[in-house]
């Protein structure tokens, strides 16, 4: 049981002022794109209709919707309204996505325990740190959906860091925690199954309930990591994946941020995309025969060329290459209602084929490699190859471009001279001292502003 000793240990004694400068830095730009995530799928109408059926309570801020809910029902609901666009963050290593699945729990009781900004960020990157590293350490069945799982053990021990539970609290509310993740499917993302954006949403009420539960006298099993991810949900449980580099090596600055509107699994593909475009060899739609992507075994199941809604989109390779040409972007709106119903995309996705290549699933986390081939009605063949994705810590996003993303997901509920006031006090949070409540206070206020009627 050592392990969960030293997990305890670390998630209790982190402090915020203690994080390394760059380590602060990232966070920040975590909690900015995450926020940015759940303002913009606010929007959505499903999640609007969701938020006025199932929020009775107050306390905690509905982001986007100038509302309150009880702190589980605000974990609930702003945890899925972040995944709605899929536009937020990552790491290819946990294979999934940490801070949404950890933000919303450690926000919303946050603002109902008062907690400062720094206990409020500590919170965050302990969530954040622990969830991802059992995500890592873990291998799920392949029939299985990443959200909903490990992301409520993050969720629980960001939300006991809020609650200052000792390292002993901190162990417990993870092994409470690993008896209380969903059964996910992965066919609800295939085949546009809306209720797997609700999957993140209930990791953080999940997680939440299970930290308030130890408070309560409530215990787990003696390992339940172990029997979780060992024996039920997944296929291996590495404890050494687990500790290694614990509070030296940061999951936070091995992230991944998004700027294609869709699953991360498209993304090589449209980076090869954007390369031909930059080479002046991309063809228009019309003039296109048929297309070719060969890549890893992930993304060579998302193969639907006529996706039922936005969700089936956002997991089409087919989908996402052709509005990607027919848009000349892969944005949010080339991933909308009327996108999805456009015949030269439709027309388009269904020339589109898509190859796994067993050799590119065996360069897995490091790499996430695409290879496109584009024929024209002429013959001529125009071919582009990537291995890293943009976005990661290896080919970063400018911290310009992920301003311009939190901006325009933000200016789709408020005015932009709003989003940029949220903006920087999002990004200067942390600069106040321990103890002194203002600035987070402040924050606040900008996020509890509703939509504009």
């Amino acid at each position: 049981m050592e392990y969960l000793d030293r997990l305890g240990t670390f998630g209790a004694e982190l402090h915020y002022a203690s994080l390394p400068q760059k380590v602060r830095e990232q966070l920040g730009w975590v909690l900015v794109d995450t926020l940015g995530a759940i303002v913009g799928g606010s929007a959505e109408p499903e999640l609007r209709a969701m938020a006025q059926r199932t929020s009775h309570g107050n306390g905690a801020t509905l982001i986007g919707l100038g509302a309150q809910a009880s702190p589980m029902e605000a974990a609930l609901i702003n945890g899925t309204a972040g995944t709605f666009l899929e536009m937020d963050e990552g790491n290819r290593f946990s294979r999934g996505h940490p801070s949404i699945h950890v933000l919303p729990a450690v926000l919303a009781l946050s603002e109902t325990q008062g907690a400062d900004a720094h206990r409020f960020l500590a919170a965050l990157a302990v969530g954040y740190e622990i969830g991802s590293r059992f995500g890592a350490s873990a291998q799920l069945r392949d029939a299985m959906h990443v959200h909903g799982t490990w992301g409520t053990l993050g969720a629980a021990a960001g939300s006991a860091r809020v609650f200052g539970a000792d390292a002993g609290g901190m162990r417990e509310s993870v092994n409470v925690a690993s008896s209380m993740t969903i059964a996910t499917s992965k066919k609800t993302m295939l085949q546009g199954g809306l209720v797997r954006n609700v999957y993140a949403g209930l990791s953080n009420s999940n997680g939440l309930l299970a930290a308030q539960l130890v408070l309560c006298g409530f215990q787990g099993e003696a390992d339940g990591p172990a029997s979780l991810f060992g024996e039920i949900v997944s296929e291996r449980y590495d404890q050494a994946t687990l500790l290694r580099g614990l509070g030296e090596e940061w999951h936070l600055m091995q992230n991944y941020f998004k700027l294609h509107s869709c699953c991360r699994y498209n993304h090589a593909t449209l980076d090869a995309l954007d390369l031909l475009a930059e080479r002046g060899d991309l063809p228009a739609a019309a003039d296109i025969a048929s297309i070719d992507v060969t890549t890893y075994k992930y993304a060579a199941e998302l193969t639907d060329p006529a996706p039922r809604n936005t969700l089936g989109a956002k997991f089409s390779v087919p989908f996402a290459v052709a509005t990607r040409i027919v848009n000349g972007s892969s944005g949010l709106p080339s991933f909308t209602y009327d996108a999805i119903r456009n015949p030269d995309v439709l027309a388009l996705a269904s020339r589109v084929s898509v190859i796994h290549d067993p050799a590119m699933t065996a360069r897995l986390p490091h790499e996430r490699p695409a290879r496109v081939g584009v024929v024209d009605r002429n013959g001529r063949r125009h071919e582009a190859e990537v291995s890293f994705n943009r976005g990661d810590d290896i080919s970063p996003y400018t911290t310009q471009e992920l301003s311009g993303k939190f901006l325009d997901l933000c200016e789709r509920v408020w005015p932009r001279a709003h989003a940029d006031a949220l903006l920087n006090s999002t990004l200067t949070l942390g600069d106040a001292k321990a103890g002194d409540t203002a600035s987070i206070r402040n924050w606040l206020e900008l996020l509890r502003r509703p939509a504009p009627q």
